[in-house]
């Protein structure tokens, strides 16, 4: 599997969730699982991560009614990755945002 890691999750849901709690989240590769999305957080950032969530979100189909007619199609579906940390850890990426 090429790339696992794909972009932080940086919304006010995530922000508030981090702030407290040491959990950081991910937008990660839909064919990862939470083994493979540990050790590519542990070895990208030098931490332990304790717990991994994922969440799976299927695409959704999409209509645009334009001049010549209707197009249909569907979104990409995406998976979150909300992982916690050894206590006391951080992740400087997050402290920056």
């Amino acid at each position: 599997m090429h790339q696992i890691l794909i972009s932080p999750l940086v919304t006010e849901k995530m922000t508030n969730i981090t702030a407290d709690n040491g959990k950081y989240g991910f937008l990660v590769n839909p064919k990862a699982n939470k083994i493979q999305i540990a050790k590519a957080i542990e070895a990208k950032f030098n931490v332990h991560v304790t717990d991994v969530k994922t969440i799976t979100h299927a695409g959704k189909m999409k209509t645009q009614f334009r001049k010549s007619g209707r197009f249909t199609g569907k979104t990409a579906k995406y998976k979150k990755a909300i992982i916690t940390l050894k206590e006391g850890e951080k992740i400087e990426l997050f402290e920056a945002v």
